[in-house]
């Protein structure tokens, strides 16, 4: 799976003009499920997810999780991370999971985020969404596990 982390003030997805999902300082978390991903991998990217040191301590450093400062999760998926661009200037996304499979998967995953995570909130797979943030730093992290 692959994600982008990005830290944040603030951010929210609008799906045909409305906010369907906002957190204040946080996480935005930009999903991609690629073809033959599985629910360990989701396993493996949330624990390292929660547990990612990316917020300063008292001295400054980057020392703290999103655990540690009690911040908000906001999910979204985005299968264009899986983009191949080797190939010429358009992209080709065969890399990413089909999408019954990516839907499973991206599930899950929030699934389990919020059984471990007091807030978290979503976008809408498939969806067209608008994201709105204000990234904190900027602090923005590609994280991929296999």
């Amino acid at each position: 799976m692959i994600s982008v982390i990005q830290r944040v003030a603030s951010a929210r997805v609008e799906v045909g003009g409305l906010t369907i999902g906002e957190i204040g300082a946080g996480l935005l978390v930009l999903v991609c499920a690629e073809r033959g991903d599985t629910q360990a991998q989701a396993d493996k990217l949330l624990a390292k997810l929660l547990k990612l040191r990316i917020f300063s301590d008292e001295a400054g450093k980057m020392n703290r999780s999103v655990q540690d400062v009690q911040g908000g999760l906001l999910l979204v998926s985005q299968f264009t991370l899986a983009a191949d661009t080797s190939g010429g200037n358009r992209p080709s996304f065969t890399n990413a999971a089909a999408p019954e499979d990516g839907r499973h998967l991206y599930d899950y995953f929030v699934e389990r985020a919020r059984a471990a995570h007091p807030v978290v909130q979503t976008g809408e797979f498939a969806a067209d969404m608008k994201v709105h943030l204000v990234n904190d730093g900027p602090v923005t992290i590609p994280l991929r596990v296999q």
